[in-house]
């Protein structure tokens, strides 16, 4: 185990006054400062200060060749990607052309057959689809790297529009056209969207070009902001950095949850989480619903997932989040399994000469290896690879790595040291995938540590955990623990955690596991709970906390949930 360094995060003295000076309140005006927010404009939340659709390129030219394909009813084919992003990126595709009158239908590549992305592969299975071979194919949450596979489309007779946000290679495919804020030349000021977003974006444009053809008043069409609470989900769940613009998306996706305006399939996923919409928060999108619509594209295909996100029918939606919610019962079992068997199989030895975690199970299952990856890299804070065996008796491999570390330059740099041992990977600085002969696999353990070694220059790492110091008496109770629960926290807006001294006044076990204190600090006492620590503390400690609610036989108080103490 790891010993966590707690380090205050830096604030804004300037940029807090002029927060409270515009009414924010003194508490959110420090964090929100902290976090880079320099003005009450930007926090605000209102569809009127979206980043508009026309800053996206060639939104514009995929809205016309959208609204000349519903106007000729072409059939039009989403392709989507089998994580959360993907599903909720499908649904809104879905939801909003055929609210527009378009002829429409999905296909999912299946993670295990087809791989990732429109690939010859998927074009092929589009051919043949049951709605018959489309005349448009529209990709959301890929395409950006399916050079191959637009020329296989348009070797079929079949247009490709390409909705992707991931970055882009040295090529682009040939498509129609490309809407995606990471490609060269486009000036969007969010880079940060999910693919659930810009295909929200060219829905928006579409919509627009339809009341410019005066098919809609120029105020008319189908209300798009209906769709917000998948466009939360998705971008939650795909753990896009949450900018002001990613923020305002989320906000008026649980503003819509909380009122119950919602999709059947969410409703759905929140009654199989036994989570509460009236109180929807980032948290539920990112750890309850996300893992359930996943669950799908790790054990099985995608398809069931975004089925339950289309449905209209509130019976159907709950019998299927009822089976996505089974599906992640499985998982949860799969990956606990599977992760003890790599805790087995770690010499702890060896921990203490290498830089990096590689592991490796003939029989591990392909689609849980990421999330074993990233429990591990939690556990032993440096970079991780878990692999599977694929049908082929090559290594799929997973990993996630650390801030010291950029994963995919790792990678790469394996590739050039050792160019046959890679057969292919990709990905970015904190996530990755590969692929491996199964042979190659001792020689590529000690090639990537000694890549890891080389780039990070270190042979240790050290977490920190970074606070915003003392949480001021006067707001360390169940009130501001409801207003820190309402605001969208996550990535790149990280949820607040305070440092503090308390005095330990009883402690014990909960169910073997969890450790339930009873803290004093001053003249305030609190409830807390230190979740997978069963070890007892001193009397003295300084703590890293989140500030919670606690709700029991309708008596709210607030409760401090422990990410880390160490004796003062």
């Amino acid at each position: 185990m790891v010993t966590p360094k707690l380090k205050v995060r830096s604030g804004n003295q300037e940029a807090t006054r002029k927060l409270i000076d515009a009414g924010v309140h003194p508490l959110m005006a420090r964090l929100f400062a902290a976090r880079g927010v320099n003005s009450a404009s930007d926090m605000s939340h209102h569809w009127g200060v979206l980043v508009p659709p026309s800053k996206l390129t060639h939104v514009d030219t995929a809205a016309v060749q959208l609204a000349n394909a519903i106007e000729a009813q072409r059939k039009l084919l989403v392709v989507a990607d089998y994580d959360c992003d993907g599903a909720t990126a499908c649904a809104v595709a879905i939801r909003a052309l055929r609210s527009m009158g378009a002829n429409v239908d999905f296909l999912v590549p299946n993670r295990f057959e087809t791989g990732y992305g429109l690939s010859p592969e998927v074009v092929e299975l589009a051919t043949r689809h049951p709605n018959g071979k489309p005349d448009l194919i529209i990709t959301v949450d890929n395409g950006i790297a399916s050079v191959d596979g637009v020329d296989a489309a348009k070797q079929a007779d079949i247009e490709v529009l390409v909705t992707d946000h991931h970055l882009p290679g040295d090529i682009l495919p040939a498509a129609l056209a490309i809407v995606n804020p990471n490609q060269p030349g486009c000036g969007f000021p969010s880079k940060n969207l999910a693919g659930v977003g810009v295909i929200f974006y060219l829905m928006l444009a579409l919509r627009a070009e339809l009341r410019r053809r005066n098919i809609y008043a120029p105020d008319g069409g189908p209300r798009l902001d209906q769709l917000a609470d998948l466009v939360a989900l998705g971008t939650v769940a795909d753990v896009v950095k949450l900018d002001a613009n990613n923020r305002l998306l989320v906000t008026q996706g649980l503003m819509k949850i909380r009122k119950g305006l919602m999709q059947p399939g969410i409703r759905a996923l929140f009654a199989v989480a036994a989570r509460e919409p009236a109180q929807a928060s980032a948290f539920d999108l990112g750890f309850a619903l996300g893992p359930r619509i996943n669950a799908a594209g790790r054990l099985a295909d995608m398809s069931l997932g975004i089925n339950c996100l289309i449905s209209n029918d509130e019976g159907e939606a709950l019998t299927l989040a009822r089976e996505l919610d089974r599906m992640n019962q499985e998982r949860r079992g799969i990956e606990h399994e599977m992760q003890d068997q790599a805790l087995d199989a770690i010499d702890p030895g060896r921990l203490d000469t290498t830089s990096s975690v590689c592991v490796y199970h003939p029989e591990w299952h392909q689609g849980v290896i990421g999330l074993v990856a990233s429990r591990l890299k939690e556990k032993y804070w440096r970079p991780t690879l878990a692999f599977a065996r694929d049908d082929s008796g090559q290594l799929r491999g997973s990993g996630r790595s650390i801030p010291d570390v950029h994963l995919r330059d790792a990678l790469d740099l394996v590739s050039k040291r050792c160019p046959n041992t890679i057969l292919k990977f990709g990905g970015h600085a904190m996530a990755a995938g590969l692929t491996l002969r199964e042979t190659g696999f001792a020689e590529f353990q000690k090639a990537f540590d000694d890549a890891v070694r080389t780039l990070s220059g270190k042979t240790r790492f050290e977490p920190e955990i970074e606070t915003d110091g003392s949480l001021e008496t006067g707001y360390a109770n169940a009130e501001v623990a409801g207003m820190l629960q309402r605001q969208v926290w996550g990535a790149g807006f990280p949820a607040p955690i305070f440092s503090d001294s308390f005095h330990v006044q009883q402690q014990r076990i909960l169910k073997e596991k969890h450790l339930k204190l009873t803290l004093e600090r001053g003249h305030q006492r609190f409830e807390a709970i230190w979740f997978n620590h069963a070890t007892p503390l001193p009397e003295r400690i300084q703590a890293a906390y989140r500030l919670d609610q606690n709700i029991w036989n309708g008596r709210v108080s607030a409760q401090l949930i422990i990410e880390y103490a160490e004796a003062e």
